[in-house]
């Protein structure tokens, strides 16, 4: 990616000092929850929030410090997060007026083990996610260390793809989708909502590609290749199989590795917002 000549965002806050919680007395289950939520990536943040915390209790982070992030306090990951983050935020603002809205940017938290949301405490085996209640997204830095280990993902443009699709998930919390369909929630089976949160996230992936889209000038030849890596290594299929051997497509959750890559390319390739629609509508675009 070629990043060298863009502005970082100032919507980005580093955290240290929050350390991960101690599971406590009889945390052997607690820790068999957290490393199978890990394994099966990313759930709807609430949901995982949840349910780390009926097996730790509630609590926060102690100890913990704050500071907006800049070029003297950053690292290099850092910096190139901040200057993604940055990117969506020029994207979507253009595309948002387009169509007479407003886009309103989210926050991004740069973090490690473990931080308070306002969907409750993170920790690094949550992965990366969106947090509706407070609007932004949580990136524990250690994640694409583990990405790059356990499936083989290299690039810049990877850990891009990661951001822009928690930013996707920012989007649809603005066009009123994804409130669309926790409203649902109550009156769904596990299997039905399931199937809805597969839609929720492909289309994140497809706005990811749109990004992609309109970002193209900050693109190196491999970039969109390294996104399908990415998009393809946290696949439901693939993760669920590397956690547990088998696979339970009605446990999916985010979509098989061939959706997640398909809607990641559709967006990019279309660069239509309009043809964004899995199955769950386009809210009020």
């Amino acid at each position: 990616m070629r990043l060298d000549d863009e502005e970082m965002s100032d919507n980005v806050e580093k955290r240290s000092g929050g350390g991960m919680r101690s599971i406590g007395i009889g945390g052997g289950i607690g820790g068999i929850v957290i490393i199978i939520l890990a394994l099966l990536f990313k759930q709807d943040p609430q949901q995982v929030m949840q349910a780390v915390q009926q097996v730790q209790g509630p609590g926060q982070s102690a100890g913990e410090t704050s500071e907006k992030l800049t070029s003297a306090n950053a690292s290099p990951f850092e910096i190139m997060s901040s200057k993604v983050l940055r990117s969506t935020e020029k994207v979507w603002t253009a595309e948002f007026s387009q169509h007479n809205k407003t886009y309103k940017a989210p926050g991004m938290v740069l973090f490690e083990k473990g931080t308070t949301s306002g969907c409750g405490f993170a920790e690094s085996a949550m992965g990366p996610f969106y947090c509706p209640a407070d609007q932004k997204v949580y990136l524990d830095v250690s994640f694409f260390t583990e990405l790059e280990q356990q499936f083989g993902v290299k690039g810049d443009f990877a850990k891009a793809y990661v951001i822009a699709h928690e930013v996707g998930h920012h989007v649809q919390n603005l066009l009123g989708i994804s409130r669309k369909l926790q409203a649902m929630r109550e009156r769904l089976s596990e299997k039905e909502y399931n199937k809805l949160s597969v839609m929720l996230e492909l289309q994140a992936d497809f706005l990811a590609g749109i990004w992609a889209n309109r970002a193209n000038k900050i693109l190196d030849p491999g970039d969109i290749e390294s996104g399908l890596n990415a998009a393809s290594a946290v696949g439901d299929d693939r993760l669920q199989k590397a956690a547990t051997g088998q696979v339970v497509p009605d446990a999916f959750t985010h979509g098989t590795s061939a959706q997640r890559m398909a809607w990641f390319k559709k967006g990019f390739d279309t660069g239509d917002v309009s043809q964004g629609d899995t199955g769950i509508g386009l809210g009020n675009w």
